[in-house]
């Protein structure tokens, strides 16, 4: 297993600040990041494409050249916020195929990608399962062409079983599934047990832990707001041990990082 930070962990230093936050008192660029990852010994980093300035090959090797620098595993994480809108946007998805030639040129072996999100959660999931499955068949040969997995997030859309359905439909080694503990709790589906049904597919996580945050309405997404790993609702040390278990070991292997969120060790990006 191994450590690495999401460059979303610190998207209020990259500008994203949400209504109930407060601005930081200076700004982040993605080297910015990439050198702090490397102040705090992690083994790599996620890097949101949504914080890149721009795609251009000059700007992209830049990047890969620092991260090989410090000799940091890498994953290009696309699709923030809404990602293929439930399959929806066909848009979207021509810009998902652009990013596998952004990851090779960054070195990524894996793209974390969204199929739909919390913004899409309340509309029927069943049309939306179907078209996704038709957008990752079709990505999934590109993924081959590159050699490169796509590990697709539950983003407060699916829950593990819906998140098996889709993986089970696409049925290929270049879609496993980026596990995101915190955003299964959101919808009052148990992280652990979803782990024991998809811990062989899974490609990368975002490690969160929870807790009800005083004075938020039960019906807001951040009702279970981030917590230091272990002070929450997460049972996350049982989800790594499924994950480390031989029989739940990847079906099809392949490179990815675990992120740590909310731990104290890097308490600044909140």
């Amino acid at each position: 297993m191994k450590i690495g930070i999401d460059s979303y962990c610190y998207h209020r230093f990259f500008g994203e600040i949400y209504p109930q936050q407060t601005p930081p008192a200076r700004r982040m660029t993605v080297e910015d990041f990439v050198i702090r990852a490397h102040e705090l010994g992690v083994d790599g980093v996620s890097l949101e494409a949504c914080f890149f300035p721009d795609y251009s090959s000059e700007y992209l090797s830049q990047v890969r050249g620092l991260l090989d620098k410090y000799n940091l595993d890498r994953v290009y994480a696309w699709g923030h916020p809404d990602g293929l809108e439930g399959g929806a946007n066909r848009e979207a998805y021509r810009d998902m195929i652009a990013s596998f030639d952004r990851a090779e040129q960054i070195g990524a072996k894996v793209i974390r990608v969204v199929g739909s999100s919390l913004r899409f959660r309340q509309e029927p999931h069943e049309p939306q399962l179907e078209r996704l499955t038709g957008m990752f068949r079709e990505a999934v040969k590109t993924a081959e062409e590159y050699g490169i997995r796509m590990a697709v997030e539950n983003h407060i859309d699916f829950t593990a079983d819906e998140m098996v359905r889709l993986l089970d439909a696409v049925d290929s080694p270049y879609l496993g599934i980026n596990f995101d503990t915190g955003n299964f709790v959101r919808l009052l589906d148990d992280p652990v047990k979803g782990m024991e049904k998809l811990a062989s597919r899974v490609y990368a996580t975002h490690i969160k832990d929870l807790k009800p945050q005083e004075g938020v309405a039960a019906d807001e997404w951040y009702f279970f707001s981030s917590a230091p790993v272990g002070d929450g609702l997460v049972d996350n040390q049982r989800g790594r041990r499924l994950r480390r278990h031989p029989c739940c070991r990847n079906r099809f292997p392949a490179p990815g990082l675990q992120r740590r969120r909310g731990c104290g060790r890097c308490e600044e990006r909140r």
